[in-house]
């Protein structure tokens, strides 16, 4: 079968973060589809398995370039490099966790990061107990050393789990040794210094998805 993905350029600028934060669900879908040998998948079945709109599910998809055949559907194995080349898991991230607590130290064995293009490296820690050990395979090396090995690394992203009253700080630090992405599980909103328009802050509230567990159970 010939490739299904249009020859127009991607502007991933121009998805909404709806759409975003929809597609991993679309790509988990469709990598099933295709452990279970299936060659073609339409919209209706993604939108049926994940309980949405055929057309909303094709209008998202349309952000990657990719274009479906009429009652037909899209090729799988095209549907899933479309999917991973928009959302950029096609390449390699290299990453660092900050802070090697539970929650971090949680992340490290978080074995899809890897499927998706993020290679967590190292873990950082102020703890003489933590340093120099191993969780899921990722060593743990002293805060000190951090912003020389961001530099000779060239890790790209950070993500953070430190107590708030230091996430300001290290924020900051991880940003002038060169990380251009901060996944922030702190509890601080944190901020990026003035100028610095080319460094992105996804910040994951936990409380919040509790929030509605606990009020809507």
């Amino acid at each position: 079968m010939k490739n299904n993905r249009a020859n127009r350029a991607i502007d991933r600028k121009a998805a909404s973060l709806p759409t975003i934060r929809r597609l991993p669900g679309y790509l988990q879908v469709v990598r099933q589809a295709e452990q279970d040998g299936i060659l073609v998948i339409s919209g209706t079945t993604i939108a049926e398995e994940l309980e949405l709109e055929p057309i909303q599910v094709r209008k998202d998809l349309a952000v990657t370039g990719i274009v479906g055949k009429p009652r037909v559907g899209y090729v799988v194995k095209d549907l899933i490099a479309a999917l991973e080349h928009f959302l950029r898991w096609d390449q390699t991230h290299t990453a660092i966790v900050v802070g090697a607590g539970h929650l971090g130290t949680a992340l490290l064995g978080h074995t899809e990061f890897r499927k998706n293009g993020m290679n967590i490296s190292a873990a950082f820690d102020s703890d003489p107990a933590k340093v120099g050990k191993k969780f899921h395979g990722v060593k743990v090396l002293d805060s000190s050393e951090m912003v020389d090995y961001i530099k000779a690394q060239n890790a790209t992203v950070a993500i953070l789990t430190v107590p708030s009253h230091v996430a300001q700080e290290l924020c900051n630090r991880v940003i002038e040794a060169g990380v251009k992405s901060i996944w922030n599980f702190t509890s601080l909103k944190l901020r990026v210094p003035e100028g610095r328009t080319d460094v992105l802050i996804q910040k994951e509230d936990l409380s919040s998805g509790y929030a509605v567990l606990s009020v809507r159970a």
